[in-house]
């Protein structure tokens, strides 16, 4: 796993991909506050960790 403080800050687009999900579902998730985001200015930004763990926390209690 990257070091969090040193990682880099992904687009919204670039998690979109990530995920292979649709940047509306992620606008979705954002305004649920589920998804780990963070507004810089008028952009989201996102560390892939977080997200990366969040998948596996959302899995997890879906089981």
């Amino acid at each position: 796993m990257a070091d969090v403080s040193t990682e880099k800050w992904s687009s919204l687009d670039e998690v979109a991909s990530h995920l292979g999900v649709s940047k509306d579902t992620l606008y979705r998730w954002i305004a649920n506050k589920q998804m780990p985001a963070h507004k810089i200015g008028r952009l989201w930004k996102f560390k892939i960790s977080e997200v990366d763990e969040w998948v596996k926390t959302i899995s997890a209690t879906e089981r």
